[in-house]
C-alpha cells in the first residue's frame, strides 16, 4: 500500500474515533435513536474500510479480522441501548478499546511500498540514475519505474523541430513503461528523479513540456534532479569558481527540486554558496537542508563495469586486433559541443588533422571517436553553416572504417574499453579521470599538418 493510501486508512480510523464522542455525546442526553443510527454508520464505514484494505492489499489482510472485532462490538452495544442500564462512559470505553486494535494493526501490519519514477530523456544519460534506480528496484517495498520522455532539438527561434523518442535504447536489463501509460495525476508517485534541470532555458532541446521541473513537482512530494554530468572538484576559495557555476546552479530543475545531488561535499558548499549569494544570506539553511553531496552514479557506473564485461560489436574488435590477435591501444577521442561553438571551422580542420594522425598510426593504436550526443543538433541550430562540412567528415570517417565511431547511447563503455583519453575539455574528462586512466586535452590551434607543411 501507498504511504498516501495507509494514512487515508489512519484517516478513517480517526473519523471513527470522532464518531465514538458523539456517540457517547447522544447517551448523555439520552437520545439512543441517534446513538444506534450512529453505530450502524460506524459498521457499515468499518466493512467499507475492510473491503478498501483487502483490495489494496490481500484477502484476509490482519487488519481485517480487527475490524471484524469492532463491527461485532457495535452491534452489541446496539442491542444493549435497548435496555435501561447504557454508561455513555463505559460504552465509548469498549469502542475506543477494540478500535485501538484497529489502529495498532494497521500501522503495524500495513507495509508502506513507495512507487519511485525515473524520467530519463536521452538514453547516453541513463548512467546518472541507473545506480539509483537500481537500489530502489531491489528495495522489495519500493516499485521502482523507468519512464524515458520525449525531447525535441529547437530551432534558432527557440520552437520546437524534430521529436525523440529513445525508450528502445536503454539496456535490455532496464523495464521501460511508455511515459503515456503513467498516470501521474492518478498515481502521484513518492519521488521522481530527473537528470535535465532546464525546462525551457536549453538552446538546443528541450524535453517536452509536461516534464519541465516546475511542472513536475505538483505531481510528487520529492522531486530530485540529479545532473547528467560530472565537473571538475571546485576550488572553495576561488571568487571565480562562484561566478562559473552560476550556470549549473541557477537553473529551474535545482529551483523546483526538493532535493538536489551533487558529486561531491565540495561541490556541494559550491552550489549552497552560489544560491546563497543569488537569495540572500537567510536561505543557506534551505540550500544547505536541499542540496546534498552523495556522489554521482555516473562514477559508481564507471568504477563497477570492467573490460571483460562489455559486449563489443564486431567491427569494433576489426579494429582493435592486430593481425596477431593482441590489442592495440585504444584511444577515446571526445570532441565537445562548447568547443564547437568556440571554434567554429577551426574546430573541423583540428578534426581532420586528428584523423590523418591517427590514420598514420592505426597499426598500433585504435581510434575510438565519440563525438557529443547533442553536436550534430547543436550545429544544425547553432552553427547551421557547418552542417555540411561536418556531415562530410563523419561519413568520410565511417566510410574508411580504420576508426570506430560511436554513437551509441553507452558512454561507459568507451570509457572503460579505451587505455587512455583524447580531445576537448569537457565533463567526460572528469569522469575520466576517475579511472586513473591518462588524459590529453587537444589543443584546437595547433594543427599538425600546418606545421608539416610550413616546414
Amino acid at each position: 500500500m501507498r504511504n498516501a493510501q495507509k494514512q487515508e486508512v489512519l484517516g478513517c480510523i480517526n473519523s471513527l474515533k470522532q464518531a465514538h464522542e458523539e456517540i457517547r455525546e447522544a447517551l448523555k442526553q439520552n437520545n439512543r435513536a441517534l446513538a444506534q443510527n450512529m453505530l450502524s454508520e460506524c459498521q457499515e464505514f468499518a466493512m467499507s474500510l475492510g473491503e478498501n484494505i483487502e483490495k489494496l492489499e490481500r484477502e484476509g489482510h490482519p487488519v481485517v479480522p480487527c475490524l471484524e472485532e469492532y463491527c461485532e462490538t457495535l452491534y452489541h452495544i446496539y442491542g444493549e441501548l435497548n435496555s435501561d442500564r447504557v454508561s455513555s462512559d463505559r460504552v465509548y470505553k469498549r469502542l475506543m478499546k477494540v478500535l485501538s486494535g484497529v489502529e495498532n494493526s494497521a500501522r503495524k501490519e500495513i507495509r508502506v511500498r513507495r512507487e519511485v519514477v525515473f524520467l530519463p530523456y536521452k538514453a547516453s544519460m541513463w548512467d546518472s540514475l541507473e545506480s539509483v534506480w537500481k537500489a530502489a528496484d531491489e528495495d522489495p517495498d519500493c516499485d521502482a519505474y523507468v519512464i524515458p520522455i520525449p525531447y525535441y532539438d529547437k530551432n534558432p527561434d527557440g520552437s520546437f523541430k524534430e521529436r525523440h523518442y529513445e525508450a528502445a535504447l536503454y539496456p535490455e536489463y532496464v523495464p521501460v513503461v511508455y511515459y503515456e501509460q503513467y498516470d501521474f495525476e492518478k498515481r502521484r508517485p513518492d519521488m521522481i528523479f530527473i537528470h535535465n534541470p532546464y525546462d525551457e532555458c536549453n538552446y538546443v532541446t528541450s524535453v517536452d513540456t509536461f516534464f519541465y521541473s516546475k511542472n513536475l513537482k505538483q505531481y510528487t512530494e520529492k522531486l530530485v534532479y540529479i545532473p547528467y554530468y560530472i565537473l571538475g572538484e571546485p576550488k572553495l576559495d576561488d571568487p571565480q569558481v562562484l561566478e562559473g557555476m552560476k550556470n549549473f546552479c541557477l537553473v529551474p530543475g535545482v529551483m523546483n527540486a526538493h532535493r538536489v545531488i551533487v558529486q561531491s561535499e565540495d561541490m556541494r558548499q559550491v552550489y549552497v554558496n552560489v544560491l546563497t549569494e543569488a537569495f540572500g544570506e537567510q536561505t543557506r539553511q534551505y540550500w544547505k537542508q536541499k542540496i546534498l553531496g552523495l556522489g554521482s552514479p555516473k562514477v559508481e557506473k564507471v568504477l563497477g563495469t570492467k573490460r571483460e564485461d562489455l559486449e563489443i560489436p564486431k567491427e569494433w574488435l576489426r579494429i582493435i586486433r592486430k593481425p596477431d590477435g593482441s590489442w592495440k591501444k585504444i584511444v577515446f577521442y571526445n570532441t565537445s559541443v562548447a568547443a564547437l561553438l568556440e571554434h567554429n571551422e577551426k574546430m573541423l580542420e583540428k578534426i581532420q588533422d586528428v584523423f590523418r594522425i591517427f590514420y598514420e598510426n592505426r597499426d598500433n593504436v585504435a581510434l575510438l571517436w565519440r563525438p557529443h550526443p547533442l553536436i550534430n543538433a547543436t550545429i544544425e541550430s547553432m552553427r547551421p553553416h557547418l552542417l555540411g562540412k561536418y556531415r562530410a567528415i563523419v561519413k568520410q570517417y565511417q566510410d574508411e572504417g580504420w576508426g570506430i565511431y560511436d554513437d551509441t547511447v553507452d558512454m561507459d563503455r568507451a570509457v572503460v574499453l579505451s587505455d587512455g583519453y583524447y580531445g576537448d575539455w569537457s565533463s567526460v574528462v572528469h569522469l575520466y579521470q576517475k579511472t586513473g586512466k591518462p588524459v590529453m586535452i587537444q589543443d584546437v590551434e595547433m594543427i599538425m599538418g600546418q606545421e608539416d607543411n610550413a616546414g
